[in-house]
Order: C-alpha cells, then sequence, then structure tokens
C-alpha cells in the first residue's frame, strides 16, 4: 500500500517539527487508509496546533455540486475551529485568515487535470503566505490517473483563469506536490514550500494500485472511473451538451435531446476510440442542463486505459456532434468561473484557435501534431520536479 503524506506525518509527528499553530486545508476526501477525517487526526497528535481549516470549491464537506457556487466561513462541529471557505467572496486566503498561523498544511486529492480547481486554490494559497511568510506544508497524494501519461495543447496565457493559471497541458501527470513545486520554482513565488512526499508510489499505475481508499474529492467525481475521462469530457462543461451532471456517472454519460447516437460515431475519426467503447444510451438528468429532458447519447467505457486518451477522444466526439449538429450544437456563454469576457470552452481548452479548428472541421490528430513541440518543451521542464521515479 502507498504510504501518503498524511500516514508519515501521523507515524513520525517529528516531520512537522518547527511548526507552531497551524491551517489545514482540505475536503471530505482527505482520508487516511481507515477513512478518517484528516482533521481530527491532526487535532489527535496536534492538539491546538491545529487552530484553523482551509475548504475549496464544493466546500470542505463536498456539498455544492457546481460551478461558482459559494460556499461561507464555518466552524468545525466537533472542534470548533473556524473553516475559511476559498470558494466564497474571495478565492485567495486573506491576511486575517493566515494571522497567528506559522504554516498551512494542505492535504487534498487532485485529479492530474488542469482545470481541476484545487491546485489554483492551492497555488493562490502560495502566493499569499510568500507575502506574510507563512510556511506551506503539502501532505503528498497519488495522481490516480497516473504520473506518466501527458496530454493536451498548453494553456495560452491569455486564456488564463480559475480552470488554469499558468501554461500546463490538460493532462499533465503531476502529483500536487510536484506541480506546486514547479509552480514555486518556474515562476519565482518566494512560497516557503515543503512536500511530505509518499513512499511506495509507482507512478505508472492508477490509483486501485495504490491499495488506499477512494473517497469522492468532489460531487460530480465518484470514482476512478469518473477520473479517468475527466481530462477530456470536463470541456464539454462549455457546451449545450450534458456532460452526465444529474445522473449516477457523470462525464462518463453525455449527450442532449437533439443528438443522434448512431449518427455521431459513425462520424468520428476511428483511431480516436482507442481503449474505449461508446455504448448507445438514453438518460434523464435530474438538475443541470436539460433537467428532466429525455437525452441521447453515449456512455463511454473505457476498456483500456493505455491506450485511451481522454483529451483525444472529446475533441473528436466534439468535432463530430459539430458535424451532424451544427444547428442545434450551441458553445456555452459565459460566465464560466468568474470570467465574463471569455467563452467557457475557450478557458477549459487553453486556447481559441482549438475550438474554431473544431469549427472548421480540422482532424484533432493534425491539431495534436501542432502543439507536440510545445508538449515536449513541457516535458523537459517537468522532468526536473519529478519526486518519484
Amino acid at each position: 500500500m502507498v504510504v501518503t503524506g498524511l500516514a508519515r506525518v501521523l507515524d513520525d509527528p517529528g516531520i512537522l517539527s518547527g511548526i507552531g499553530r497551524f491551517g489545514l486545508l482540505y475536503n471530505q476526501a482527505s482520508v487516511d487508509a481507515r477513512f478518517r477525517p484528516v482533521p481530527d487526526l491532526l487535532a489527535g497528535v496536534f492538539a491546538e496546533r491545529l487552530a484553523a481549516l482551509f475548504g475549496p470549491q464544493h466546500g470542505a464537506a463536498g456539498t455544492e455540486q457546481d460551478n461558482m457556487i459559494e460556499t461561507e466561513h464555518s466552524a468545525h462541529p466537533r472542534l470548533g475551529i473556524p473553516v475559511y471557505s476559498l470558494y466564497s467572496r474571495t478565492r485567495r486566503p486573506t491576511p486575517e485568515m493566515l494571522d497567528g498561523l506559522d504554516a498551512i498544511v494542505v492535504d487534498l486529492q487532485d485529479t492530474g487535470t488542469r482545470v481541476y480547481t484545487y491546485a489554483t486554490t492551492v497555488l493562490y494559497l502560495m502566493e499569499a503566505a510568500a507575502n506574510t511568510g507563512t510556511r506551506v506544508v503539502i501532505l503528498d497524494r497519488p495522481n490516480p490517473i497516473n504520473g506518466k501519461d501527458v496530454e493536451g495543447n498548453l494553456l495560452n496565457p491569455q486564456c488564463a483563469s480559475f480552470v488554469g493559471p499558468h501554461p500546463l497541458p490538460m493532462r499533465h501527470g503531476l502529483t500536487l506536490g510536484e506541480l506546486m513545486t514547479l509552480y514555486n520554482t518556474v515562476y519565482a513565488l518566494g512560497c516557503r514550500l515543503e512536500v511530505v512526499t509518499m513512499k511506495d508510489w509507482d507512478r505508472t499505475g492508477y490509483f486501485e494500485a495504490t491499495g488506499l481508499p477512494w473517497v469522492l474529492p468532489s460531487p460530480n467525481m465518484p470514482l476512478v472511473e469518473t477520473a479517468v475521462v475527466y481530462p477530456g469530457q470536463v470541456i464539454l462543461e462549455g457546451t449545450n451538451l450534458s456532460e452526465g451532471r444529474g445522473t449516477t456517472r457523470p462525464f462518463e454519460i453525455f449527450g442532449a435531446p437533439y443528438v443522434e447516437p448512431r449518427r455521431v460515431i459513425e462520424t468520428i475519426e476511428e483511431d480516436a476510440l482507442k481503449g474505449a467503447v461508446l455504448r448507445e444510451i438514453e438518460f434523464r438528468p435530474t438538475f443541470n442542463k436539460w433537467a428532466g429532458e429525455l437525452c441521447r447519447g453515449f456512455q463511454i467505457h473505457v476498456i483500456d486505459r493505455e491506450r485511451f486518451r481522454p483529451y483525444r477522444f472529446t475533441l473528436a466526439m466534439l468535432s463530430s456532434v459539430l458535424r451532424v449538429h451544427p444547428d442545434e450544437f450551441r458553445w456555452s456563454s459565459p460566465p464560466y468561473e468568474y470570467v465574463h469576457d471569455r467563452l467557457p470552452a475557450d478557458l477549459i481548452l487553453g486556447e481559441t484557435k482549438l475550438r474554431t479548428g473544431l469549427e472548421d472541421g480540422r482532424s484533432v490528430f493534425e491539431m495534436e501534431d501542432e502543439w507536440m513541440e510545445d508538449l515536449e518543451e513541457f516535458m523537459a521542464v517537468r522532468s526536473r520536479f519529478l519526486l518519484y521515479p
């Protein structure tokens, strides 16, 4: 079994020596191998030194379903200490929140995908902590979709937002600790950052190989299978296709009332389906897009994760929908994650020309060729920050 950063601290509290009062950034997925929540565990070891809690998007308890649904500050029901929401009127910790804290400990399960906002929350925390001299200690956890596969175009800084603050490919193949080390160094944040590394993590494997329990890190990330398709299927948030919110298999199930599944599947670039099977279905979302309406579409079943490329798949699928349903398909309108002047799809894709390329009917493989040089340059930078063999 993989030994997480949290497990190492519980086994050897001296790892956090020299830290007085500290805060904790966490959510409901921050548990040990016996499903025990991290605030209770750290309070049991460090007592009143744990002085404040912080929660990311969806809330520390993971209660809020969708984008731009904020949570308020509160108090922990058992510990009685404040819980500051970093997805509220502010998405950055204020100096008042950090006042009197020597450090912020971070224990969050990331998904290995650029647009998953927890990494941006940690980045904003590091920037604020650099200004106050507060230490940041990341208790590292596995990248659930492995730490070797990297896919997608690098984000154009003109499309920077809460779902992509710096140039990264959609699937970056880094742990949260590795990614924050990269950010801290490349962008000279000046944060007093420490990473409590894992033991025995094989970066070539998926989450099931870790022996750790999976707890959904956000309401629509219920399974490891969800995380596998997410680097592509998240693009659907920027369209009028349902990405499966309001179903029991979000991001695996997708479609819309206007979709004709047979025509769509016959038009997809064949090689983009490698490693997956599309099963035609009908579904009726209970909330979000097309709530209560009968939708036609697919459930994507990944049968070979080594061959499956989620970003390529979804781009090819969207290209097919655009060809088959040019009059019904729409890109979603702003706002999206607090950006009011850019199309959500451009923020998610990290580049305007990808959207226009799909509209022009360009081959996904042709567009892939155009970003490979940038991706290779990123891989060279990335290699400097890998903490695991």
